[in-house]
């Protein structure tokens, strides 16, 4: 079976760490990426030789999609791993809009999560990674939906940015360019901006910032889609070629097909964990169609030189005396492969300046480092530090080979520091510390994408030099300079927390004194009211004290302006409240908690993101509070919260003033029920919860007695129940159809005077102003009509109205509603509306 065929799950280090990883684990996977792990096993003699046959090699492919998961990784794995090509997937967007499957993080920090999975499937299949500013907003139906929220012209910039920064050969699209279709918006967008970037990368008139920058045009031999011929999505017209990317490792045996399984079962967000290496050995031929370009006839590589051979005045004799380097390569002794390897290094440096030059350099220094038995190890007391403070770390080097070896010096660039160095001794190692304070004003640790506000589609980022990477540089890096047999060796490292033997250490991080957190993420007032609202200070060092207030818009009051804070321990922690009065008009707004100590001003959250699959994610965004006042009610007070997938529908509920109780599968009893008003269920419950079915008859027990039960979203894959209301209703069906992405498309009442539109809130076209993404997904495709009132119709342009958004049945005493309409965007949002809405829905009957 191929893992690669089908659709995206949303349609249905540093030179030093990747040094050690080639010294100490799976080589070939590790070399290629810039972010990864080391491993604590001794490379085998194999996987040098086989970086060897890899550096013989200069060709590059660029594989370009929308998401994470989207890419083929059997062919990324093909090329990187058994023809040695430099190979990389340029995913537009870190796949911020989609769902979790395993946990809370959605947005940002999910765009986070997917990142670091992204780089751990890179890890397995060999390949590279990289990314445009493009911000995943959700689903989309078409390109042209796609690009009124991406700037087209800067995710254009940033795909030609990283052609010219990578420069492949060939260029091969997941999806096509119209008139086929990728199945999303995304998809088929990504397929026209590689197919545009394929053509304006080699001109030198486009976007000439970045030649002032230092980078030059760059022409690929062709672009193509990894489609056509009868496979694949959408249709295109031209010639195609087919290559068979099956086969196995010829480093370790293994089946592509396993490891691409392998690579796919990182996005474990996504559900994929179970994909283990269930690929085959096999064949898989696959077919490629030529957008543009030269044409191919047996192979996506036509007319391309792979080897040194294409640089004059010197490629060929590289390419020679690696041939002699791999004919007399002695696995029992890699050491002695060096000298030949150090007079390649010599004949390298005469090929002047070039980008895939200056990236072969660096892994021949890796395949020399690792011949020599090389490593080096930053470790520093904490994994954390404020600006301002002294860095303490021990520097550690140790070289296996016989082959004589000096350490010049260990330098920290960046705070200008060094050490003298010394002769090293075979199998011992060479240990020394050094102390260096931090500037005050060096930036705090947090997802380079994420520093500027951004725009509904776009992240900002004002580092150019940024734009592309997986994720941010290390802040302080530590260069071991060596010099071996008259050379000079540089091995970049980072000081990384100590921790148990054989387990990457964690990154140093820059943090603040003290972390801000509101109680909520949004506070609702009606206009003129008072509420208070508090902030948690937590601190990060002893004796921290100073002021905390807010930061409000016009009109907005908060009493008192400031108060004094004082904790004397380090992880302690303390809330302080401010009242805040809302203005008489109706009013919407940020606010943001200021922390002052001594002169220096601090307004972060602390987030950290957990999940065994990746390395700790640390975020520290501002901490802001979303206020709206406008008018709204609800009736009844006690509400139960069934969790699905992970909302804040908890909270929206708390902040329209209702009591919730979180309730377990087991709790749906009409006694255990008795009491409540009405009972949300999450988005996806029926998906992700195996506790729900058969407790529905006691849930709809209640709803007979009087009950009210608000049913959100879920997915037609995947169900763990067959029941969804106490009435028939299906979501199956064509998803994609059943959805509305345009979050501004008209909504029309089909029935003005119901309750679910009047009660306690009248509600009209206003309402429906400001929604955020889309308006909702997955709705029902076919309802007893009998039994359920729609109350609402809305679509996107160009479509039939779609009229179950929202469906409503009274059931005895009771109502029971189902909803696909996308409160759990709505509500973190603070969207006046959506609030109105859905205290109607939960208050019908009382």
């Amino acid at each position: 079976m191929n893992f690669n065929e089908g659709m995206c799950a949303r349609c249905s280090m540093t030179p030093r760490i990747i040094f050690d990883a080639l010294l100490f684990g799976t080589v070939s996977a590790l070399l290629a990426n810039s972010s990864l792990a080391s491993d604590a096993v001794p490379a085998s003699s194999s996987a040098i030789e086989q970086e060897i046959r890899s550096f013989n090699t200069v060709a590059t492919v660029l594989h370009i999609g929308a998401h994470p998961d989207d890419e083929n990784t059997q062919l990324i794995t093909y090329f990187a791993r058994k023809r040695g090509y430099r190979t990389a997937y340029l995913s537009l967007t870190r796949g911020d809009g989609g769902q979790n499957e395993i946990g809370p993080e959605f947005g940002e920090k999910l765009g986070v999560a997917r990142t670091q999975e992204l780089l751990a499937a890179r890890r397995v299949d060999g390949g590279r990674q990289f990314f445009t500013r493009a911000m995943d907003f959700g689903y989309s139906k078409t390109p042209e939906e796609t690009l009124r929220f991406w700037d087209h012209d800067e995710v254009l910039s940033d795909v030609v940015r990283i052609i010219r920064q990578f420069r492949p050969d060939v260029i091969v699209n997941r999806f096509p360019i119209p008139p086929g279709s990728g199945g999303h918006g995304h998809h088929t967008t990504s397929g026209i901006l590689g197919f545009e970037a394929f053509k304006l990368a080699g001109d030198p008139k486009a976007y000439p910032n970045q030649i002032a920058e230092g980078l030059t045009p760059w022409q690929p031999k062709r672009v193509l889609w990894n489609g056509g011929g009868g496979r694949g999505s959408g249709t295109a017209t031209g010639p195609t070629v087919r290559v068979d990317i099956g086969g196995n490792d010829p480093m370790t045996g293994e089946g592509l097909g396993a490891i691409a399984a392998r690579s796919r079962g990182m996005h474990i967000t996504q559900g994929f964990g179970n994909f283990g290496g269930r690929g085959s050995r096999g064949p898989n031929e696959q077919t490629f169609t030529v957008l543009g370009g030269d044409l191919a006839e047996k192979d996506i590589m036509d007319g391309i030189e792979p080897t040194w051979a294409r640089f004059p005045n010197g490629g060929a004799e590289i390419s020679q005396l690696t041939e002699k380097v791999i004919a007399e390569f002695n696995t029992n002794d890699p050491a002695a492969s060096v000298p030949a390897l150090l007079a390649i290094r010599t004949r390298l440096a005469a090929l002047g300046n070039d980008p895939v030059v200056n990236d072969k350099r660096q892994q021949l220094d890796r395949i020399i480092q690792a011949g020599l038995g090389l490593s080096v190890e930053t470790v520093t007391p904490e994994a954390e530090i404020v600006p301002g403070e002294p860095l303490k770390f021990r520097h550690n080097a140790i070289a296996r080979s016989k082959i004589p070896l000096r350490l010049v010096e260990v330098r920290v660039p960046n705070l200008g520091g060094s050490t003298p160095g010394v002769e090293l001794k075979s199998g011992e190692q060479t240990s020394g510390e050094m102390m260096l304070t931090i500037p005050k004003n060096t930036p705090l640790t947090h997802p380079y994408w994420l520093r500027e506000e951004s725009t509904a589609g776009m992240f900002r980022v004002a580092e150019t030099k940024l734009i592309g990477q997986p994720e941010n540089p290390a802040p302080f890096p530590v260069e071991y300079v060596f010099e071996v047999s008259g050379q000079k060796l540089v091995v970049t490292d980072e000081p990384r927390a100590a921790t148990a033997a054989g387990k990457p250490g964690r990154r140093l991080a820059i943090i603040s004194p003290v972390s801000l957190h509101f109680s909520s993420s949004v506070a609702l007032f009606t206009p003129g009211a008072k509420k208070t609202v508090e902030i948690e200070i937590a601190t990060a060092r002893a004796n921290t004290e100073g002021t905390l207030r807010i930061a409000s818009p016009t009109g907005w009051t908060v009493s008192p302006s400031s108060q004094p804070f004082k904790l004397r321990k380090s992880g302690e922690k303390m809330r302080l409240a401010f009242v805040v009065t809302a203005p008489t008009e109706p009013a919407s707004g940020r606010f943001l908690a200021v922390a002052e100590i001594g002169g220096a001003l601090y307004s972060n959250q602390r987030v950290e993101i957990h999940y065994d699959h990746i390395p700790l994610q640390l975020l520290q965004p501002a901490a802001r509070l979303r206020v709206a006042a406008f008018d709204f009610a609800i009736r009844g007070k006690r509400v139960g919260y069934l969790p699905g997938a992970g909302d804040d529908t908890l909270e929206g509920l708390t902040q329209l003033g209702y009591t919730v109780s979180t309730l377990s599968g087991v709790e749906l009893t009409p006694e255990k029920l008795r009491g409540f008003d009405a009972v949300v269920i999450g988005v996806r419950a029926f998906n992700e919860r195996t506790d729900l079915a058969t407790n529905l008859a006691g849930l709809f027990a209640f709803v007979e007695n009087g009950g009210t039960v608000v049913a959100q979203y879920n997915r037609p894959n995947g169900l763990n129940a067959s029941q969804l209301g106490p009435y028939p209703l299906s979501i199956a069906g064509n998803a994609p159809q059943l959805r509305v992405t345009d979050e501004n498309s008209p909504v029309s009442f089909l029935a003005p005077e119901h309750a679910a539109l009047t009660k306690p809130n009248r509600l009209g076209p206003a309402d429906f102003t400001g929604w955020v993404q889309e308006r909702g997904a997955y709705f029902p495709s076919t309802w007893d009509t009998e039994h359920y009132t729609a109350v609402l119709a809305m679509n996107d342009p160009g479509e039939e109205p779609l009229k179950s958004s929202v469906i409503i049945a009274p059931h005895g005493k009771g109502y029971y509603v189902y909803t696909g309409l996308a409160f759990f965007r709505q509500l973190p949002a603070g969207v006046p509306g959506a609030y109105r809405l859905f205290a109607n829905l939960v208050s019908l009957g009382k």
